[in-house]
C-alpha cells in the first residue's frame, strides 16, 4: 500500500495522467526518430502504433538478435524479443521511470552497439 500511495504521489507530482502520457509519447517519438535515423523500421504502421512500446524489425540478413541483445543488456539496457512470428522484430518500452536522457542514453548505446557488430 506505501508503494501504490507513493505512485499516485508522483503521478499527481508530475502533472497526473496526461503529463505522464505525454512523457511517454515523447520518449516513443524521440526513440522512433533516432532509430530511423540507425536504418531500423518500426513493424507497426504509424497510424496503428501506440506510445508505450514499440516494434522494430530486424535491420537486416545476418542481424543476431541475441548478440544484439546481450550487448545492450551488458551495458545495461534491456531490451524485448518481438512475439510476432511471422516478423523477426524486438521490442522498446516507453513507459515506467524513463525519460529524455534515459531514451538519449539508449540511442546513443544502440548506436555504439551496431558498429561494434558490424566491426565484429
Amino acid at each position: 500500500l506505501l508503494a501504490f500511495a507513493r505512485a499516485l504521489e508522483e503521478l499527481e507530482q508530475e502533472g497526473g495522467i496526461p503529463a505522464r502520457a505525454q512523457r511517454y509519447r515523447a520518449n516513443h517519438e524521440r526513440c522512433l526518430t533516432g532509430m530511423r535515423s540507425m536504418g531500423f523500421n518500426e513493424y507497426v504502421t504509424p497510424d496503428l502504433q501506440g506510445h508505450i512500446i514499440t516494434s522494430f524489425l530486424y535491420p537486416a540478413s545476418g542481424f543476431n538478435f541475441d548478440d544484439f541483445y546481450d550487448r545492450l543488456n551488458a551495458k545495461g539496457f534491456v531490451i524485448y524479443p518481438g512475439k510476432v512470428t511471422h516478423a523477426d522484430c524486438f521490442r522498446i518500452g516507453h513507459i515506467g521511470h524513463l525519460f529524455p536522457a534515459d531514451t538519449k542514453a539508449l540511442l546513443k548505446t544502440i548506436g555504439e552497439v551496431m558498429l561494434d557488430m558490424q566491426l565484429g
